[in-house]
């Protein structure tokens, strides 16, 4: 097992920049021109605490530890100012919050500047070093792959593209009785992957040493399950293809589930607490939203208003948990005419679209006014896109499992809005419900504030707003 071993690249990026915050900021309220006594009440040692706890929060809440900033390293430090900033700006407005109570406002100052400073310095820094670790294969992954057909070329595609690490070295185990070779392996040998042909799956594992072992045979008969067993025993993980893919791509591979994968999995559970606590995060959010965003709502309203003389508002049906309709509402964005000829699908740059509308969608503020069907209980701020109707019937003909996206209440925002661009086909219809599948099996109060805080990367880069 080499480098980081199954550690993701970004919960080691995380590590990292931790470990940067823990030998800088310390520096920093130690020799800073404010000097120690500043820190001899509790309230000020409150407030030291509160900048860097909001910087990692920002950092996260702006996609800086997801697959694509990591890649792109360049972008990613690009961000970095920014992330910063905006987590320092969160501490100064708690802070401002509860002056009479903490710190003076000379230090708040002080503290301000110094947190900008030193955490865009060691956010740098670390992303650095993680981009010296990476080129250095300090994050590549081995994994031995059962099978050799269509279903493990699906794997190597996706987590080429999706996975949780920047190079996976793969061997693959084939036997006759597994299936036919996929020709797009046999074409690939030799680019970090190679194909064996033996069964003796421990044999090879004790000659490869991989990290992971995954079983992905076209053909379930004929596995050598005695093997597969005696890898375990000699401390080699095991997993099945749908699981582990799952895991390591963060959604569900759609094409090859089925009902039987659904009732054997784990997941698909939700607790009465759970359930509790995701309806206080509703209401106590959405309030605090409609209360800060007010003046914007009233801003758009009069643009609307002054663009053409059409409604404000634009009301649809659409459907939520277990499948019961809602008429839900936003600000309207297109012309008052927009389907006069039917329902369809919203298409990149739209011709129906109004000029207002089309800054109201790319900021997400037409999606303001549904906040009243969170708190009337119809929606969540989190959970599935709502759909209408008519597509719901057409989607469900032709995607297996679509129906089960209706297990939650659908969301504001959502697993699915904050990973995939706007979807307007079919195909896209699908690749969204894999996103919506592992968000309804992974459901729980941790996971919707996950989201919540990722919503703020989709807002500030609406590439995926029609």
């Amino acid at each position: 097992m080499d480098g980081f071993g199954r550690m993701t690249t970004g919960k080691a990026l995380f590590g990292l920049d931790l470990l940067m915050m823990l030998l800088t900021w310390p520096l920093l309220l130690h020799y800073g021109c404010w000097g120690s006594e500043c820190f001899r009440a509790t309230p000020d040692a409150a407030a030291s605490v509160l900048y860097p706890l909001t910087n990692l929060i920002s950092l996260y809440a702006l996609g800086l530890y997801r697959r694509d900033a990591i890649v792109q390293t360049r972008d990613s430090m690009a961000r970095v100012p920014l992330a910063v900033s905006l987590g320092a700006v969160g501490a100064a407005v708690v802070l401002v919050m509860f002056s009479p109570w903490i710190g003076s406002p000379l230090n708040r100052v002080r503290l301000f500047s110094g947190a900008v400073i030193v955490f865009c310095f060691s956010g740098l820094v670390a992303r650095l070093i993680f981009s010296w670790l990476k080129r250095r294969g300090s994050f590549h992954r081995r994994l031995l792959v059962v099978g050799a057909g269509v279903r493990a070329w699906d794997l190597l595609c996706m987590l080429r593209n999706e996975g949780g690490h920047p190079h996976y070295q793969v061997e693959f185990v084939q036997d006759a009785a597994f299936g036919p070779v996929d020709p797009r392996l046999t074409a690939a040998v030799g680019e970090g992957i190679a194909i064996i042909e033996t069964k003796d799956v421990l044999g090879t594992a004790r000659r490869f040493n991989p990290d992971e072992i995954v079983v992905a045979p076209d053909e379930r008969r004929g596995m050598p399950l005695d093997s597969l067993l005696a890898c375990k025993k000699d401390g080699f993980p095991v997993e099945q293809y749908l699981s582990f893919l799952e895991r390591e791509i963060r959604r569900v591979d759609i094409r090859r589930v089925d009902v039987g994968w659904m009732l054997y999995s784990s997941g698909f559970y939700f607790g009465t607490l759970d359930n509790a606590l995701k309806r206080v995060l509703d209401v106590a959010v959405s309030l605090v939203l409609l209360i800060l965003f007010s003046p914007f709502l009233i801003g758009a309203a009069i643009a609307i208003k002054l663009d053409d003389g059409g409604p404000i508002l634009y009301s649809q049906e659409r459907v939520t948990r277990n499948e019961s309709l809602f008429r839900i509402y936003k600000l309207r964005t297109m012309r008052p005419d927009a389907e006069k000829f039917g329902a369809v699908w919203a298409q990149a740059r739209d011709p129906r679209i109004t000029r207002v509308g089309k800054f109201l969608r790319q900021t997400r503020i037409d999606e303001m006014p549904q906040l009243f069907n969170v708190l009337r209980g119809e929606m969540s701020l989190v959970g599935p896109r709502p759909e209408r109707p008519s597509f719901i019937s057409t989607l469900a003909e032709e995607l297996p499992l679509y129906n089960e996206r209706h297990m939650v209440k659908a969301g504001l925002t959502g697993w699915a809005q904050i990973n995939y661009p706007y979807g307007a086909s079919l195909d896209d219809a699908r690749s969204k419900l894999s996103y919506d599948l592992y968000y309804v099996k992974n459901f729980s109060i941790l996971f919707d504030l996950l989201i919540l805080l990722q919503t703020l990367r989709v807002v500030l880069w609406p590439s995926g707003a029609r």
